[in-house]
């Protein structure tokens, strides 16, 4: 067993083992780290058992390992890391068990692949903008609320709600509203002075919407109110999904992300791009080449030397050539399901033989 592959496989027949990610595609730079893909096929009892396992990798997943069965799937399905696997070429692969000697990715090249490729690629495209949004315009950590989206209307003019009532030293707990016909999300405003009526607008502090009372006959309204509740509704589930990324985001991607100042994640955009060339190439060529010829290029979209208009703008023109070229290509529309069957068949009846 290589040695690189550690215990993941441990019992299991590898069957290949390639390096993969930026070395595999000739991108790689002194800070790139190592990763591993590969193919095993699992012990003839697990084969044979209630269960086996479809895919191994470690804790990061810079090391991951398909069986047989599942890579037969993916490939298949025209995935875009399956047919890289098998697309690796030279150095970069460093073990291939005889048996699968034969296969070769371009036998798995369908027009499925315009939508497994350009998919991922424009998923990328979308994170992209958003990104580049959360950059540009950071959430606050302090959250609003309801009162921050009211406005006073009064003498023909709207102010904000916490602005006029600091103005006349009024409590906010000291104000009622009231619905006013006809009128969304228009309300009457009152003013109890002390009298302990009123509950204010709002019933707690993480209230969705504004709250009305009972306002005693008699009382006139001091001014109308306006809540903006689409406004409200926008910005807290923008509040929300800023406090998830930013939870959840790479921080170290994040820095570079800053440090370029592009406002957008260089290397996510650096594979958007690969992808869309090597699909394209795989229309027009009938051939899937990993490594890419354009290392200058692609590097300095990761370096972020390009600005995010013009990145997405390259990205939006690749989308248009590989549809033409998808288009025009003689490739077949999907794979043959009973064909992709007997080649798993034969492979593992050829693996376990000396088993049996």
């Amino acid at each position: 067993m290589n040695p690189t592959t550690g215990d993941i496989i441990e019992g299991h027949h590898l069957l290949l083992h390639c390096r993969s990610g930026s070395h595999a595609y000739g991108l790689a730079s002194e800070r790139s780290d190592e990763d591993y893909r590969g193919v095993f096929g699992v012990r003839m009892e697990s084969l044979l058992g209630l269960n086996h396992p479809t895919q191994l990798a470690d804790a990061r997943n810079d090391r991951t390992y398909y069986e047989l069965g599942r890579f037969f799937e993916l490939l298949g399905k025209a995935n875009p890391t399956a047919l890289e696997l098998l697309g690796t070429t030279g150095e970069d692969v460093l073990y291939r068990h005889p048996l699968l000697e034969g296969l070769r990715a371009e036998e798995f090249l369908t027009k499925a692949c315009r939508d497994t490729f350009a998919g991922y690629a424009i998923t990328q495209i979308r994170k992209a903008k958003g990104l580049n949004k959360k950059v540009r315009n950071p959430v606050a950590p302090g959250r609003k609320g309801v009162e921050d989206f009211c406005y006073v209307i009064e003498r023909g003019r709207s102010r904000p709600l916490r602005e006029w009532a600091q103005e006349r030293g009024v409590p906010l707990t000291e104000l009622a509203l009231a619905g006013v016909n006809h009128a969304r999300d228009l309300y009457a405003l009152y003013y109890d002075r002390g009298a302990g009526w009123a509950a204010g607008i709002t019933r707690s502090e993480n209230a969705n919407a504004v709250a009305v009372t009972d306002v005693p006959k008699g009382e006139a309204p001091v001014a109308y109110l306006s809540f903006g509740q689409d406004a409200y509704s926008t910005y807290c589930r923008d509040y929300r999904e800023y406090r998830a990324w930013e939870r959840d985001r790479n921080d170290e991607r994040y820095r570079g992300t800053l440090a370029h100042g592009q406002g957008y994640d260089a290397k996510n955009m650096m594979h958007t791009i690969r992808l869309l060339e090597m699909a394209t190439e795989i229309f027009t060529t009938g051939h899937l080449n990993v490594r890419r010829p354009n290392r200058s290029f692609l590097l300095a979209v990761k370096a972020g030397d390009y600005p995010l208009s013009e990145v997405l703008r390259m990205a939006d023109d690749r989308v248009e050539q590989l549809s033409r070229a998808a288009e025009a290509s003689d490739l077949p529309e999907r794979i043959d399901p009973h064909w992709l069957n007997r080649r798993l068949v034969g492979l593992r009846r050829r693996l376990y033989q000396p088993e049996g």
